[in-house]
């Protein structure tokens, strides 16, 4: 605050700070290690270590969960029977999704591949309306015991890991941004999301089916 240093300040500049690189994530998930775990699941199942219900129910979890990218504890985790039964009993079957079932309590609608279909089937019969489809714990316990190596990074594979595959195998097929958006209620938040759009179950149905991994 002493006037008589301000002769000086043309010498002196603001302390530079040094900029570190931007982080990217080092968890890459593969199609090709989606294949593996699911043939992990199927060598254990011819073992006798996993039983075919579970071993049914593990696969279509993965496979649920590679396709759309939903958050497996608060979202699929949740999932009843009823639901399943309703997005099936229509031509474009779509899971509804609940506000209380979504992360940012965004109510959405998650088209179902084709290939899932008879295996939802399968993991709903003899179970009641309110009855939740899959049992995340099993899963993740199994998934701890049995760990599966992930080639291209040092650690192992985690369900969590399925939404990151999910958002990166959309950038190279090119998914529809928006639409992926919707489905993953990933980046969603501003006026246009709040305000303008509501996408019709059909819609969301129609553009994924044109984009996303078979």
């Amino acid at each position: 605050m002493d006037s008589r240093f301000l002769a000086f300040d043309i010498f002196l500049e603001p302390l530079k700070i040094k900029k570190e690189r931007k982080p990217v994530t080092k968890q890459i998930v593969t199609k090709e290690d989606i294949e593996n775990v699911l043939a992990v699941f199927r060598d254990a199942q011819s073992a006798g270590s996993l039983e075919n219900d579970r071993a049914l129910q593990y696969s279509t979890f993965i496979l649920l969960r590679a396709y759309s990218g939903q958050r497996p504890k608060s979202t699929l985790a949740r999932i009843t029977v009823s639901q399943v039964r309703d997005a099936l009993s229509t031509n474009k079957a779509s899971l509804h999704i609940l506000p209380n079932q979504d992360k940012i309590r965004m109510e959405h609608w998650v088209p179902i591949r084709p290939r899932l279909i008879s295996s939802l089937y399968e993991l709903c019969a003899n179970k009641t309306e309110d009855e939740p489809v899959f049992n995340f714990n099993s899963i993740q316990l199994w998934l701890k015991r049995y760990p599966v190596s992930l080639p291209r990074c040092t650690g192992r594979f985690i369900p969590s890991d399925l939404r990151k595959f999910t958002e990166q195998y959309g950038d190279i097929i090119q998914w529809d941004h928006s639409n992926r958006s919707y489905i993953l209620t990933h980046d969603v938040p501003g006026v246009d999301w709040t305000h303008y759009k509501h996408p019709f179950p059909e819609y969301v149905y129609e553009i994924y089916m044109k984009e996303i991994l078979e």
